[in-house]
């Protein structure tokens, strides 16, 4: 099968093509490299097609598309704090690259389109954890573009016939996020800085908690999705189950790293959302999603890899 990734040289999209690599299957990366590195597909040389050109240059997804069995869509700006300060950018690339996306897939022939949703779309929806049948209230232009991406999504299934499955991912960490943007994930953040020897910045009181879930498991439900039968159309949570604060996690860095994690407490961000944890029934049932690094493990692999490559 041929595989299409959107945003291939990211995070996400370079653990998601390595795992694809390992099934024997073809992949084409679409990436401008804004914030996708060619360091993460260095070991893919000769095995993979790189395009390089934005979800926002339809002809550029267009030539992407041709010839795909399925479109793993994760090429987006990320960042909430981002999308506050910019939304006339977030929305440019979130929303018109995806429906960009969803016309090339479409015209292309695609056999199923795999969205990389957000748990934001939840907003600060006091239950938890938080379920697909909930009602979405985004309270970031993140949020909001990432949730308008679902929309159209299902749209194009029922217009068109285009079969979609979108994942709402929650707080996917790992090895290759990258450290050094100030929109970063927080553990990446967290981790460097203990490295360092420096003093880990919190936004708020660290009482906040997230359902943060290790790449692997967001790689799985990627892979499941583009085959699982009878799913298309749906909306799933692809999170773990569990919830952790800031304060916790870095009492476990602490246990894990050996060093001391002593934060320095700053005013909460805009649009960042109090708790967060996924409802998981769902993505279990209709996928056989099944989550097989928990939060600790992920950590201490997530330190691992960190300490290497500073190392190097």
């Amino acid at each position: 099968m041929r595989y299409l990734v959107t945003g291939g040289a990211g995070f996400i999209g370079s653990n998601t093509v390595d795992e694809l690599l390992r099934r024997g299957q073809s992949v084409v990366v679409l990436d401008d490299f804004s914030a996708g590195r060619e360091e993460n597909l260095k070991q893919c040389t000769g095995k993979i097609e790189v395009i390089h050109g934005s979800i926002t240059d339809l002809p550029a997804v267009q030539k992407a598309c041709q010839g795909a069995d399925f479109v793993i869509h994760l090429a987006a700006r990320t960042s909430v704090p981002r999308s506050v300060k910019n939304p006339l950018e977030t929305n440019h690339i979130n929303i018109d690259g995806t429906l960009n996306v969803l016309v090339a897939a479409r015209d292309a022939k695609v056999r199923r389109l795999v969205y990389a949703a957000s748990s934001s779309a939840y907003g600060e929806t006091p239950t938890q954890p938080k379920r697909e049948s909930m009602c979405p209230d985004p309270i970031s232009p993140y949020g909001v573009t990432k949730f308008v991406g679902e929309l159209y999504a299902k749209v194009f299934g029922r217009c068109y016939g285009l079969e979609t499955v979108c994942l709402r991912y929650f707080n996917v960490f790992g090895p290759r996020q990258d450290p050094t943007s100030p929109y970063s994930g927080v553990l990446s953040k967290f981790i460097t800085t203990l490295l360092a020897d420096g003093q880990p910045v919190i936004f708020g009181d660290g009482e906040q908690s997230r359902d943060f879930t290790y790449i692997e498991n967001v790689v799985q439900a990627n892979l499941l999705a583009c085959e699982a039968p009878d799913c298309a159309g749906r909306v799933l949570n692809a999170g773990t189950g569990g919830r952790y604060t800031l304060n916790e996690t870095l009492r476990l860095l602490e246990k894990i790293s050996g060093k001391k994690a002593a934060a320095k407490y700053e005013p909460p961000r805009s649009g960042d959302i109090l708790h967060s944890q996924a409802d998981i029934t769902e993505a279990r049932k209709a996928l056989g999603y099944d989550p097989k690094i928990n939060f600790e493990e992920g950590l201490r692999r997530t330190w691992e890899w960190y300490r290497a490559a500073s190392a190097r």
